[in-house]
C-alpha cells in the first residue's frame, strides 16, 4: 500500500478536482515576549515580533489542497472589509479559484491570537454567527450546482458560522448524490440530520459524543459501535473519527480500520480535522479506497500535529512523511 500512496503523492494528486463550501476565515497571530506587567492594569505587556496571517476554517482545507497540487475551488461568505481582501489574496497567491465566493454586509470572519512563547494569551474573534438571508443562500447554491460538474469530490466544512445552513446543506448533498460524486463532511454540532445522505463525515471525539445518546471513551470497540448506529441513523457511507492521540478510525458497513498516531514531541491538534477531511477528500477523489484514503490522512495529520497552530502540510512533507 506504501508504495501505491507514494506514487499517488508523487504524481496523482495534481489530477484531481475538489471544491470546498462552508465557514471560511482568517486566522491572525501575534508572536511576542512577555518581560513585564502593565502599570496601566495587572495583565502581561507582550512586545510583538512577529505577525502571521493564514486561512482558517473552511479556507484552511483548501489551503491543504492547495499545498498538495490539487486543483481546488472554495464557495463560502466574507465581507467587505479589510480582511476579506487580506483573505481573498492568500487565495490568488495559493492558486485557488474563489470566484464562489460571495462577498455580504456580514464581517469576514476573524480570529486574533496574541501568543508568548507556546502560550496563547487571548484570542479575539470578529464574527457574525447568523445564518446567510435567503438570497445569499440562493446565491451560494447557484454558484455550488456551476461548479459540481467539474469536480471529483467535495467537502463540506462547517464551522458553524452560518454559511452550513440545513437547506445548503441538503441541496449540496443532495446535488452530489444526483451526480455520484463523493460528498464528506467536516461537522458541527449535534444536529446531523442536515447532513443525511452524505458519503462521508469526520468528526473528532467531541463532535462524535455530541450526537450520541451516551458519551463514549476513546476506545476502538465503542466507537466502532456507535458508528455504526450513526451511519444507519443517517444513511451513511462511512465515518471517519479523529481520536487526538489515539490516530483515527474508519468505520463503514462491512469495514473497519483503527489507524494509530505518531508519537510526536508537539501535539497541538489545532487544525489536523481541516487536514484529515482534505487529505481523505483528495485521496477519494484520485481513486484510491477508503482504508488507504484513511491512512494517509492520519499520516498528513502527524505532520501537522507536530506545529504550533493552525498549519497547512505540503507535498513534499507528506512524501517525506510516508
Amino acid at each position: 500500500m506504501i508504495d501505491g500512496l507514494k506514487h499517488f503523492v508523487a504524481e496523482g494528486m495534481s489530477a484531481c478536482k475538489v471544491l470546498v463550501i462552508g465557514d471560511v476565515m482568517l486566522d491572525k497571530y501575534y508572536f511576542g515576549e512577555v518581560t513585564r506587567i502593565s502599570p496601566e492594569a495587572p495583565v502581561p505587556i507582550a512586545k510583538v515580533f512577529k505577525i502571521d496571517e493564514t486561512l482558517g476554517g473552511a479556507a484552511n482545507v483548501a489551503h491543504n489542497l492547495a499545498l498538495l497540487d490539487c486543483q481546488t475551488s472554495i464557495i463560502g461568505q466574507i465581507g467587505r472589509d479589510n480582511h476579506g481582501e487580506i483573505f481573498l489574496g492568500k487565495l490568488k497567491s495559493l492558486g485557488v479559484d474563489y470566484s464562489g465566493m460571495i462577498e455580504t454586509s456580514k464581517p469576514t470572519t476573524t480570529k486574533i491570537r496574541v501568543i508568548s512563547g507556546h502560550q496563547q494569551m487571548i484570542r479575539l474573534d470578529f464574527e457574525d454567527a447568523s445564518e446567510l438571508d435567503g438570497a445569499t443562500s440562493d446565491k451560494i447554491v447557484e454558484n455550488f450546482i456551476e461548479r459540481l460538474p467539474g469536480v471529483d469530490a467535495v467537502i463540506i466544512s462547517d464551522y458553524g458560522k452560518g454559511v452550513c445552513t440545513k437547506k445548503i446543506c441538503r441541496e449540496v448533498i443532495g446535488a452530489c448524490r444526483a451526480a455520484k460524486k463523493c460528498v464528506i463532511v467536516d461537522p458541527k454540532g449535534d444536529n446531523w440530520q442536515k447532513y443525511f445522505d452524505a458519503s462521508f463525515i469526520t468528526p473528532n471525539l467531541k463532535e462524535f459524543n455530541a450526537v450520541l445518546p451516551r458519551k463514549i471513551a476513546n476506545v476502538d470497540e465503542q466507537i466502532e459501535e456507535s458508528a455504526r448506529k450513526v451511519i444507519d441513523e443517517f444513511n451513511l457511507h462511512g465515518l471517519v473519527v479523529t481520536r487526538s492521540a489515539a490516530g483515527l478510525s474508519l468505520i463503514e458497513d462491512k469495514k473497519t480500520a483503527h489507524i494509530k498516531a505518531r508519537a510526536q514531541e508537539v501535539f497541538d491538534v489545532s487544525g489536523a480535522g481541516d487536514t484529515v477531511i482534505a487529505v481523505f477528500a483528495l485521496a477519494m477523489a484520485g481513486g484510491l479506497d477508503s482504508a488507504a484514503a484513511a491512512y494517509l490522512a492520519n499520516v498528513a495529520a502527524g505532520v501537522v500535529v507536530a506545529k504550533v497552530g493552525t498549519y497547512a502540510v505540503s507535498r513534499e512533507e507528506l512524501s517525506d512523511a510516508l
